[in-house]
């Protein structure tokens, strides 16, 4: 029989951010009890700069997704409260949903020097700009390439000619 598991924290961080004076809306727990948080792309900064300084000093993944063809794009980054032993480790969830005719969001590498190739390959295959980057350019696809190839709404060209592949 599966047994069902119920959270009753709800928001502690969210809370925690909201009595900070910054803006964060709880958006639930994902499959494995992970807070998500709501934050304002204008916000990343401020919110990534007090999480870091509350203990969560290690950015485990950074990726975006598309909601829908013409819809949003969202940038996606898992922080995790590392302690000496590893063990019992707090993890979080933030979420900056973007306009799509000028995705542009704040780098958090200045924080957490892993989000480096990260958000390079969200820039690369969503066009989301994260300003001041210290190196944002393509990472998987020809300098040349036009468009961003994971967007729901990317045509795929009928043709491309690699130069120089070998």
């Amino acid at each position: 029989m599966t047994q069902i598991q119920t959270f009753e924290k709800s928001g502690e961080l969210t809370n925690w951010l909201c009595q900070k004076g910054l803006s964060a809306n709880f958006l639930g727990f994902d499959a494995q009890g992970v807070e998500i948080i709501k934050v304002k792309p204008t916000d990343i900064l401020s919110i990534s700069l007090a999480l870091y300084t509350y203990g969560f000093n290690y950015l485990r993944c950074q990726f975006a997704y598309d909601l829908k063809p013409g819809g949003q794009l969202v940038s996606v980054y898992y922080l995790l409260k590392l302690n000496e032993k590893n063990e019992n480790c707090e993890e979080i969830c933030l979420k900056a949903f973007l306009n799509r005719k000028n995705p542009e969001i704040a780098s958090v590498f200045w924080i957490w020097k892993t989000a480096d190739f990260q958000e390079r390959e969200s820039y690369d295959l969503f066009g989301i700009n994260y300003k001041s980057h210290p190196h944002l350019k393509r990472i998987l696809m020809p300098e040349n390439w036009k468009g961003w190839p994971m967007r729901k709404d990317y045509i795929t060209p009928d043709f491309y000619e690699l130069q120089d592949a070998y």
